[in-house]
């Protein structure tokens, strides 16, 4: 269970990254709201994962869906170079 929350919980970083950029500095109410659901909803799962997983694992895994997954939407919505 602990590792489909650290799943959900990168999917949720995601989504705070992405409505970070499309809040335009917290300008635009709507994507500003998704920022701020989606980083309590993320935050709120890993801390929950990491009381059963190790936190560096947790960490981890974490992190690393949350930079792969904003990568590739970066790329595919906002057109971020590839390098």
């Amino acid at each position: 269970m602990a590792w489909l929350l650290i799943i959900v919980a990168g999917l949720f970083e995601v989504g705070f990254a992405t409505f970070l950029k499309l809040s335009d500095g917290f300008s635009r109410l709507l994507p500003s709201i998704g920022f701020f659901v989606c980083s309590a909803l993320s935050f709120s799962l890993l801390a929950e994962a990491a009381k059963t997983l190790p936190i560096g694992t947790a960490y981890a895994v974490w992190t690393g869906i949350g930079a792969t997954g904003t990568a590739i939407l970066g790329m595919l919505i906002f057109n971020d170079p590839v390098s």
